[in-house]
């Protein structure tokens, strides 16, 4: 499995360290676990996760599964696993009666649900608690008061919650929908009642397009969620999507976390997440903080949950909904806070206190998380599906080298941080129509932004994901991180939009970039010749190459000459540690060198090669190079 809150590294953040040895995870040896077996109600990445957690915690696990998910990771994970129907969500993982005959024939004490599916389904919380079973989450009335948008609008604003202004009822036609819109004034967002995920949501202007957004989320609302009711609030102008993390116990307890920036989205779905938010006081932090605990007290809330706010360019903040359930980007949270979540939750469940106090509430570093799709950014994210031929996450010892050269070369001294994969595929495994296209979450955890930067550029580099029919969006996250605007920390939820007016199309090679690239493909195809030569014991001989650069913007499909010589000079097979030096040989253009010092080369179709650059006569910083072929 890969890492959930341990393994950081020989020298992670200390601070990080010794609260994690003084909270959850000391507790988690305890001699009697508080659950004898945990049902999952889930599948894939999150499924994983809690099971992960129970494990540690000496509770068992069942895994209820779908016929196309019988081998999946989950499935091998638990100790127990239960079919629960055909491929179609609605006839598996949606039946509330099988996963309570589940419960029942396997002897679960407790119910995770995860996030979607029924996690916040109010009557999945009742049969559970109605046959003598513990449902980790909270109580069917929190769940219906907060999944209702106008109703959970009306409590914030009874609790004191600082609401969006609109207009709280539901609206009854498009002739009513143009003028409650013109009285509350354009733009307003259009919403439903009962949505989520963005789906029933449209932004309207004028009265004329108040009436077609009308018509058009109530359509959606009804298709998505069996309920069509639709109301108008005013519309925050490219306002940031900050959440606050809340955990509550059944004795009182309600705790906010460090705040989240989720802005970075696209067609209101999260792309890109990171703990604590840039330039965000602390003082609005705990404005937030405090009013989301009102809420949470407000509806007699216990275990994790969300409460999303928009703020706008004067850092005024708005309820925008709360969330009764684990969200997909809780492991940021868990890595500044140094908590695990689902083990407050289990605990919370069993009916025992948190295991911490506001007072004891700190920001430890910086955590981004990216969302790893099989999805095609060239064609408007438009999800994929396909086998995973090959499949690889990155190495945490070679993302902590490589981050640690870059913030060396920008002057700063570098020290170990985490990387963690959240996944519930494996190579062989298939991505299916039937379920959400994500493949796994990657985050890091840094000193500070720019360290957990870096180490995201690291570990995206390294990440190998491959298909033969199958797209994913590891290239625009990598371009994410690079882009001018994320790294000054200036985001908005018209991020995307803004920075991708026409779409994106695929990374743009800078100058230095280009050359590195060209460079690491001679040197790729001379290690192939070495490698060749290796069974004869001689080295492959120093040749003339001819790189061309396909798909990557200006300049591509131009040739380039080059020269590849083997700096050991020891007339071995070239390989890990071999030293090449590549230099331009066109007769056109300014010449360059570039001294490469392989660090791995499995070649093949789904092969890397990692270098370190060793830089030029001018440029003698050393950086890492990643090249996936």
């Amino acid at each position: 499995g890969h890492q959930v809150l341990g393994g950081h590294g020989a020298k992670c953040l200390a601070a990080l360290r010794r609260m994690l040895a003084s909270q959850p995870l000391t507790r988690m040896a305890a001699a009697r676990p508080l659950f004898k077996k945990l049902l999952v109600a889930n599948r894939g990445e999150i499924a994983c996760r809690v099971m992960r957690t129970a494990h540690r915690m000496g509770i068992e696990t069942v895994a209820v599964y779908s016929e196309p998910d019988s081998r999946a990771p989950h499935v091998a994970l638990a100790g127990q696993s239960v079919c629960v129907g055909s491929a179609a969500s609605a006839d598996s993982y949606l039946r509330i009666d099988r996963i309570l005959d589940a419960i029942a024939s396997t002897g679960a004490e407790a119910v995770h649900p995860g996030y979607g599916f029924l996690s916040e389904n109010a009557a999945f919380s009742e049969a559970v608690e109605a046959a003598g079973v513990a449902f980790v989450g909270p109580a069917a009335f929190a769940i219906n008061a907060m999944g209702d948008k106008i109703e959970s609008k009306r409590l914030a604003a009874e609790a004191g919650v600082t609401t969006i202004p609109g207009f709280e009822g539901v609206i009854a036609d498009a002739d009513e929908a143009a003028r409650v819109a013109s009285e509350v004034g354009f733009p307003v967002m259009i919403k439903a009642s009962a949505g989520g995920g963005g789906k029933g949501m449209r932004i309207a202007w004028d009265e004329a397009e108040a009436r077609q957004a009308f018509g058009l989320s109530q359509r959606e609302a009804a298709a998505s969620f069996g309920d069509d009711r639709i109301f108008i609030e005013r519309y925050v102008e490219k306002p940031r999507h900050i959440e606050i993390q809340l955990i509550a116990d059944t004795h009182g307890n309600v705790v906010y976390l460090p705040e989240r920036e989720c802005s970075v989205q696209r067609r209101n779905q999260k792309v890109v997440e990171e703990a604590p938010a840039p330039h965000f006081s602390e003082a609005t932090w705990r404005r937030m903080g405090e009013e989301a605990v009102q809420l949470a007290k407000a509806v007699g809330y216990r275990s994790a949950g969300t409460v999303e706010f928009l703020v706008d360019a004067r850092d005024q903040h708005y309820f925008l909904e709360m969330n009764t359930r684990l969200q997909v980007e809780h492991p940021v949270t868990e890595c500044v806070a140094g908590i695990d979540l689902v083990e407050e939750m289990i605990r919370v469940a069993a009916g025992e206190k948190l295991s911490i106090a506001q007072a004891d509430v700190r920001r430890i570093g910086w955590a981004i998380e990216s969302r790893v799709y099989a999805e095609d950014p060239l064609r408007g994210f438009l999800p994929s599906i396909g086998t995973l031929s090959a499949y690889r996450p990155p190495d945490e010892a070679a993302c902590n080298k490589a981050a640690d050269l870059a913030m060396r070369a920008e002057g700063e001294g570098g020290e170990g941080g985490l990387v963690r994969v959240d996944d519930g595929c494996a190579e062989g495994g298939e991505i299916s129509v039937h379920y959400d296209p994500m493949i796994a979450k990657l985050i890091t955890h840094g000193r500070d932004r720019e360290h957990a930067r870096q180490l995201m550029i690291a570990a995206l580099d390294r990440y190998v994901i491959h298909g033969s029919a199958l797209r994913h969006n590891l290239n625009f996250l990598r371009t994410i991180m690079g882009n001018d605007t994320f790294i000054a920390g200036k985001i908005t939820t018209g991020f995307i939009p803004d920075q991708f007016p026409d779409g994106y199309r695929g990374h743009q090679l800078s100058a230095s970039e280009r050359i590195d690239l060209i460079a690491a493909a001679a040197a790729l195809e001379h290690a192939a010749a070495g490698q060749a030569n290796s069974g004869s014991g001689t080295a492959a001989a120093a040749a003339p190459y001819s790189v061309r650069i396909e798909g990557v913007g200006e300049g591509e499909g131009d040739d380039h000459s080059l020269a590849v010589m083997d700096e050991d000079c020891d007339g071995l097979p070239v390989g890990p540690g071999s030293e090449l030096r590549v230099a331009s040989t066109d007769d056109a253009g300014e010449g360059w060198s570039r001294t490469l010092r392989l660090v791995q080369s499995g070649l093949g179709p789904s092969g890397i090669l990692e270098a370190e650059m060793l830089g030029d006569a001018s440029d003698a910083t050393p950086a890492t190079l990643v090249v996936q072929v």
